[in-house]
């Protein structure tokens, strides 16, 4: 079953532990005027994803349906979600909407955000912020929410393990961790790193997010700036040229 941990007013995580991956998948719903889902979670848990849901809002209501980039953690059951919901459109870079969302996935077309643009679903404000290839794809991108300073990170402050729903503690140990760990498995290299990361993740650092929300792992809240530029050393450290 899912666990729902509201993380700020009206934004709620849900997530799931899958144990064979040792890895929790969270999705984020926000309670608002015109409600929206960050993540859709992969198929194997729609529904228990789609309970939570309705344990929160009614699904029909259900306005948009974002993610950062093509994967089936991050969109995989956005067909569903739109049946359920008529009037739900996805949200995504207008790169995504152009080169896969609207051909291969949605049932409408999507709303393609522009860098910097801005969609408010009531009392929340959230600016779309385009990433290429951070966490990764080419199509990539997140939100920040302006009102209570949440950046829906995705694969950012990715942590294995079934882990706390939120935590003030320092979360860049199990980062790392986790990073070395994948580079020596068969999902190595799934953190690109380009000549557009280090600017990425301090463009991201600048804005001074109060909480982290990561797909994987526990939401870190504090100095969401510092834990970014650290997440910077680390993916240097890991990632970087001088590791190829």
């Amino acid at each position: 079953m899912a666990r729902i941990t509201e993380i700020a007013p009206d934004l709620f995580r849900i997530t799931t532990f899958v144990e064979p991956f040792n890895l929790q998948f969270s999705q984020f719903l926000v309670r608002d005027d015109e409600p929206l889902l960050f993540h859709t979670g992969p198929r194997a848990l729609f529904s228990e994803v789609k309970a939570a849901v309705a344990s929160l809002i009614d699904l029909q209501t259900l306005r948009w349906i974002g993610f950062s980039h093509f994967e089936s953690d991050e969109c995989a059951t956005l067909p569903e979600w739109q049946q359920l919901a008529p009037q739900s459109q996805a949200v995504c870079s207008v790169v995504g909407k152009l080169v896969s969302v609207d051909d291969c996935l949605a049932l409408r077309p999507a709303k393609g955000m522009t860098d910097g643009e801005v969609l408010q679903t009531g009392t929340y404000r959230f600016r779309f912020l385009a990433t290429p290839h951070v966490p990764h794809c080419w199509e990539a991108g997140l939100l920040f929410e302006e009102t209570e300073r949440t950046l829906l990170c995705s694969d950012l402050l990715h942590q294995e393990g079934d882990v706390e729903p939120m935590t003030e503690s320092d979360v860049l140990g199990r980062c790392r961790k986790t990073l070395v760990e994948y580079q020596q498995g068969p999902l190595a290299n799934y953190m690109p790193y380009c000549t557009l990361t280090d600017a990425t993740l301090q463009r991201l650092a600048a804005l001074q997010p109060k909480r982290l929300a990561t797909m994987h792992g526990s939401v870190y809240v504090g100095d969401g700036s510092k834990a970014l530029q650290d997440l910077a050393i680390i993916w240097r450290e890991v990632l970087g040229p001088h590791n190829s």
